[in-house]
């Protein structure tokens, strides 16, 4: 499971699954794949780093309410390399 983030569902019905994910500094989600369509919300301005499956890094610098999708099949980490805040954003995966 994850390593320095936990993430809480705050809703889920039959057309969407909304994940509040906080990753502290020095914390990452693991390696995973996204089986659908999402929309990430960041809820703080700051830097996130995300590792492909294939290794390639794709620095994201996320803007507090600035919103952004990503296809379903994604498969990657997610690290927060800061040393002072946290990372926090909200996950729209659409379930069908």
């Amino acid at each position: 499971m994850a390593t320095g983030s936990h993430g809480e569902i705050q809703l889920e019905n039959d057309l969407f699954r909304v994940t509040k994910w906080t990753i502290e500094p020095g914390g990452a989600i693991p390696m995973h794949r996204h089986e659908y369509e999402y929309v990430v919300v960041p809820m703080v301005t700051g830097t996130m780093y995300v590792v492909t499956s294939d290794g390639d890094e794709i620095v994201a610098e996320l803007v507090a309410g600035q919103s952004y999708s990503r296809p379903a099949g994604a498969e990657h980490t997610v690290e927060n390399r800061g040393e002072h805040d946290p990372i926090v954003f909200v996950e729209v995966e659409r379930l069908s």
